[in-house]
């Protein structure tokens, strides 16, 4: 039985469409800073409360497994809305109780609400990774490199709607529009959306010219992103943001045109009976009718494995995965810390939180973007390096970027912020098919979010470091102003980062001739 060419493709543009829209907005726990100060204040905390709700919200990642396990027997679109709801509830609760409609909740409500909220996360996701394994089998390493990437423009998109919806008018200081927006906006946008994940055939040819074109629309909307916000927090121009995401509705509207020029669809031959919960099963570690690599190549999959398949108990005895481990625990997780902190940092500095927020956002969209076309040159070239080399060579910059911002300077501030979201963002985006690659497809599920766990375990030591550091000072100097602030906690993150650096050359030269011989 065969699809028409013209309705499946545009399906699956359609769909990739809109895993994009839902990235762009599913970095929720990104704009944390950007109202951070105010919910302290709020609930009267100290700035280490503060840091254990921002843990909080990554320890909600914890739970993300049950997302995927839920994936294996309830449909996409169920997922989907389960995730917009956890959101809904747990960012919900605490808009009114900010905007005093609730008059109050306990600290650990407050934290259980924020560990809900970042689940919730894990449920939006599950749903785009899976998606787009199943909607773009062959290219899905590109497709996630770039889906994900509008997730690191997250904390910006937010910006950009609290400055459309608010205006010059109203009070600036403010920040509860930010909890609003996160609690209604993957609610709506998962309704809206939920058609574009119905179960359709694959797609078995490569689409390399429309995901070339949603390249350089991510690139435009990034380069945007940082120039707006260099440039101006104009209402009108935030406003042009949040167009420059929409455009990515271009490539399914020049696909119809194609087809009207063309006056009708073509028949396009469909392979076997391969279905997408076959293909998502596959990719993800449950069980499938197919096995191995005669069944990846009968739906055109071409599957690069290193050694044996992993399970759990595979995994704890490897000493190349606690490398890994260590080496993200040390990288990606950081950077998410010191993004955790940019709120306060702002604060010590005189600077504006939301620039110093836009600045990280920004960059690590483009970080994200850029496993893209790292992806796209590694299936296509021999002599392309592995993925640990890239993750090494994202690494050696990083401990450099903390080191600087000691530097009192604002310009440091800013390229150090650059540099932070650049090589995170990257790091944690090519993590994605780094860990298959490690230690094989067959258990992916579980091994990537026993990876990803480190990131609340790194949440509470490095953000507990800071926030110690930030209370003693200012215990003793009052409000705390200046680089003093945060520059023995600079220090600490800086070293902890080189140790990060150096075990990630350890693990590139341990894995190196056995990657490239499997390539």
């Amino acid at each position: 039985m065969g699809y028409p060419k013209c309705s499946m493709s545009l399906l699956s543009w359609l769909s990739l469409v809109a895993i994009i829209l839902l990235q762009s907005i599913n970095g929720t726990n990104t704009d944390f800073p950007a109202y951070s100060s105010q919910l302290k204040l709020h609930l009267n905390i100290s700035q280490v409360q503060l840091n254990n709700l921002a843990v909080a919200s990554d320890a909600g990642k914890l739970f993300g497994w049950i997302s995927g396990t839920a994936a294996t027997y309830l449909p996409l679109q169920l997922v989907l809305s389960i995730g917009g709801t956890l959101g809904l509830i747990g960012y919900g609760i605490e808009y009114l109780f900010l905007v005093n409609k609730i008059s109050h909740i306990s600290y650990l409500e407050v934290f259980m609400l924020n560990m809900m909220a970042g689940n919730s996360i894990c449920w939006i996701n599950t749903v785009c990774y899976l998606a787009s394994m199943m909607k773009f089998p062959v290219d899905n390493a590109i497709v996630v490199g770039l889906a994900t990437s509008y997730q690191g423009l997250s904390a910006k998109v937010y910006i950009a709607m609290a400055q459309v919806i608010r205006g010059n008018n109203k009070d600036p200081s403010n920040k509860s529009i930010y909890l609003l927006l996160n609690s209604v906006v993957p609610m709506l946008s998962s309704l809206i959306l939920i058609p574009f994940f119905k179960e359709t055939e694959p797609a078995v040819s490569r689409n390399r010219t429309g995901l070339v074109i949603l390249f350089m629309i991510a690139c435009l909307t990034g380069a945007y992103a940082v120039v707006e916000t260099m440039v101006s927090t104009k209402r009108v121009l935030s406003f042009m943001l949040l167009i420059m995401v929409m455009l990515v509705f271009m490539v399914p509207l020049m696909k119809v045109a194609g087809w009207l020029r063309e006056r009708g669809c073509k028949p396009v031959r469909v392979v076997g009976d391969v279905q997408m919960s076959s293909v998502m099963v596959e990719n993800f570690g449950g069980a499938s009718s197919m096995e191995g690599e005669e069944a990846d190549q009968e739906i055109g999959i071409k599957v690069t494995r290193v050694g044996d398949e992993h399970g759990v108990r595979e995994l704890m005895k490897s000493l190349d995965f606690w490398l890994y481990f260590v080496v993200y625990l040390c990288g990606p997780t950081l950077g998410l810390v010191y993004g955790n902190n940019l709120g306060q940092i702002a604060a010590s500095r005189s600077v504006s939180e939301t620039l110093l927020v836009s600045i990280s956002s920004s960059f690590v969209f483009f970080g994200k973007l850029s496993s893209a076309p790292l992806s796209a040159l590694s299936s296509r070239s021999r002599y392309m390096i592995t993925k640990t080399a890239t993750v090494a060579a994202l690494m050696a910059p990083m401990p450099w970027s903390f080191f600087l911002v000691i530097n009192p300077s604002k310009a440091c501030l800013f390229i150090s912020t650059a540099m932070v979201g650049m090589c995170s963002g990257a790091i944690t985006s090519i993590a994605v098919s780094m860990t298959s690659e490690l230690f094989g497809q067959k258990h992916f599920g579980v091994n990537h979010n026993i990876v990803v766990a480190n990131i609340p375990i790194g949440s509470f030591l490095f953000g507990y470091i800071a926030a110690c550091i930030y209370d003693v000072q200012e215990r003793e100097h009052g409000v705390c102003i200046g680089s003093k602030c945060f520059h023995k906690t600079f220090i600490v993150w800086g070293s902890i980062c080189s140790l990060g650096a150096i075990l990630s050359f350890v693990l590139y030269f341990r894995t190196r001739q056995f990657l490239l011989k499997n390539k």
